[in-house]
């Protein structure tokens, strides 16, 4: 959230992630002659049969005629934005044999490798081929290889690349079958949102997809899996099927298992559909200072705006009202708290913000994560408010290289801040009320990106939001990240979507409600989110942030998550008649908008 109008701040990470990311590779290793009995394994490896057997991120993949190294085709490929352009296929091999990938390529920063070869991946580059280059690397797959991904790629913020007469010999591999369907499907410990299973596993299987109500929501490569997210007191649904590089196998019989009662991430009292909105309490930019008295009947929840730290890692917050040379009609310390009273007894709910723009706030040790939790308790309990809102923006968090896992986070500005508001839920009770508002690029960003990468030299911030939304899903009450000041982010259908319109919003929270595997990889399935606890974040006008989408498009975004109609070319994962609603930067703007956001808000849901 900005104090004044809004920034191209997304865009300048798009780009520091698209500069890091131009990172040294290794160079083309020589390899040796291949035996006599060695096949080319690759399928349509000179691209004669277009892109048959080849799958391309993004679409960003097509046949030419020219130019080509052999034959009348070659692969013409378009990195675009964060996508790099990747075009690839699984490949049948033998364990325990060593195999040579080839290709010839053209361009800037053009990449082949293997990847799942069960020993060490491999990859090689060129910097810069104005004409045909040979790229070589050798692999020998692990003990229990069976199948591995072999691909070509360029790089972000680079021209197209060219790829032709792409060759993996070696030792063909024994024909793959499907895995049986699992037995023994069974429901273990159940909480207020989790169901645990576990199942007998299936000869060949590689992995497992864990279906909830007919839909996928977990792949996994055990035999036993945990679903979240869910409602309390509900009854749900359960089938796994097994997986390889033949495909998947039939569902398995059905489990049934109903969550415990309680539980849900507190803030009881909520509406079933809330308008989450900022207050700009201890500043004033252009759209004028509201006293807390006259903030509108509409709003369910008031984030005061912000909370800021005495400096960035000492974890000590502080908030004061706006002062009178700023904010002239500001009211007294007592007549706010007054005014907070009067709103919690007409059901509101006040929480402190912290963070925003300029409050950079790093928990870096646990000496700040203590005070962290004495300040923000000290703000909670002086203005007699219900909880904590998470606005984080900026540096505030990042990954250490190597923290590679939303599951089991290391980072300490990660983990401490995970720490310090289990603490303050666990002092305040059940009805304590969690919030939070990252920005598309700290969560949705982590479908392709997580942290710096698996090779380094990603940004460290990229979906730096998915292990702290994780670890406290069970406290969360509200995931309202912000759809604006957003470069595009590709969804769910792999394409990239734009702020402004529906279909953004739509992308953007079916994402959340459907769960979606952090940087591509299956085996790190962020699970879904109750549609309870998700708002969508928007401007509430023209001037209060970039992306600002109008009422009719707002609507249409409602429709289709909610209802499924007006889904224009998006198909969701699912119909959530009981998402939250929606949140907006800001109160402030919004009456400076003479209540455009709010009015439409209380048109669409009755209230």
């Amino acid at each position: 959230m900005e104090r004044t109008g809004p920034p191209a701040r997304f865009s300048g990470l798009l780009a520091a992630l698209s500069a890091a990311l131009l990172v040294a590779g290794g160079l083309a290793a020589s390899a040796p002659a291949a035996a006599a009995a060695d096949t080319d394994l690759a399928r349509n490896g000179g691209f004669e049969a277009g892109l048959d057997g080849w799958s391309c991120t993004g679409g960003s993949g097509a046949v030419v005629s020219t130019p080509t190294h052999g034959g009348t085709s070659a692969l013409k490929a378009a990195p675009a934005g964060i996508d790099n352009a990747e075009c690839s296929q699984t490949v049948t091999v033998k364990p325990d044999s060593t195999y040579t990938l080839s290709a010839w390529v053209q361009g800037s920063y053009v990449y082949l490798g293997a990847s799942g070869t069960g020993t060490t991946d491999v990859s090689t580059w060129t910097q810069s081929s104005p004409g045909w280059t040979q790229l070589t690397t050798t692999f020998k797959t692990g003990a229990a290889t069976t199948s591995v991904k072999i691909y070509t790629h360029g790089w972000y913020g680079t021209p197209t690349y060219y790829a032709d007469d792409l060759t993996l010999v070696g030792p063909g591999g024994d024909p793959v079958a499907i895995p049986a369907t699992p037995a023994g499907l069974r429901a273990g410990t159940t909480t207020s949102s989790s169901v645990a299973l576990s199942w007998t596993g299936s000869t060949g299987a590689a992995g497992y997809n864990v279906y909830r109500g007919g839909t996928k929501v977990l792949s996994v490569t055990g035999t036993s899996a945990t679903v979240t997210g869910l409602a309390a007191s509900t009854a749900y649904s359960f089938q796994v099927t097994a997986t390889n590089s033949a495909g998947e196998s039939a569902k398995s019989a059905t489990v049934t298992a109903t969550t415990a009662a309680g539980g849900g991430g507190g803030g009881s009292g909520l509406p079933t559909h809330a308008l989450v909105g900022y207050l700009h309490s201890s500043f004033a930019n252009g759209s004028g200072y509201t006293r807390m008295a006259d903030v509108p009947d509409s709003w369910d929840v008031i984030d005061l705006a912000f909370g800021e730290p005495t400096s960035v890692t000492s974890g000590d917050i502080r908030f004061t009202l706006c002062p009178v040379t700023e904010c002239p009609n500001v009211e007294s310390v007592a007549e706010f708290k007054a005014a907070i009273k009067a709103k919690q007894a007409a059901g509101k709910k006040v929480l402190i913000s912290i963070g925003g723009q300029n409050g950079q706030v790093q928990l870096s040790t646990t000496a700040a994560r203590d005070t962290f939790v004495s300040s923000v308790s000290k703000i909670i309990d002086d203005y007699g408010l219900d909880g904590l809102d998470i606005d984080f923006e900026g540096h505030s968090l990042s990954l250490n290289t190597g923290d590679t896992d939303f599951r089991n986070p290391t980072t300490p500005v990660v983990v401490n801040l995970i720490s310090a508001v289990k603490t303050l839920k666990a002092k305040y009770g059940d009805k304590f009320v969690l919030t939070m508002a990252p920005e598309t690029f700290f969560v949705q960003l982590g479908y392709q990106y997580y942290g710096s990468g698996p090779w380094g030299g990603q940004d460290p911030r990229a979906g730096a939001y998915l292990p702290v939304i994780h670890a406290l899903r069970d406290d969360l009450t509200l995931l309202h990240v912000q759809d604006y000041n957003s470069g595009s982010i590709m969804g769910l259908d792999n394409q990239y979507h734009s702020m402004g319109g529906a279909d953004f919003h739509i992308a953007m929270t079916d994402m959340l409600l459907t769960g979606f595997p952090v940087a591509g990889d299956t085996t790190k399935v962020f699970p879904a989110l109750r549609p309870d606890q998700v708002s969508i974040g928007l401007p509430a006008s023209t001037q209060a942030g970039n992306g600002y989408t109008s009422p009719s498009e707002v609507d249409k975004a409602l429709n289709c998550l909610t209802k499924k109609t007006d889904c224009g070319s998006y198909t969701t994962h699912g119909t959530w008649p009981g998402l939250r609603g929606l949140m907006t930067w800001s109160i402030n703007w919004d009456r400076f908008n003479n209540g455009e956001f709010s009015k439409n808000f209380d048109a669409y849901f009755g209230g």
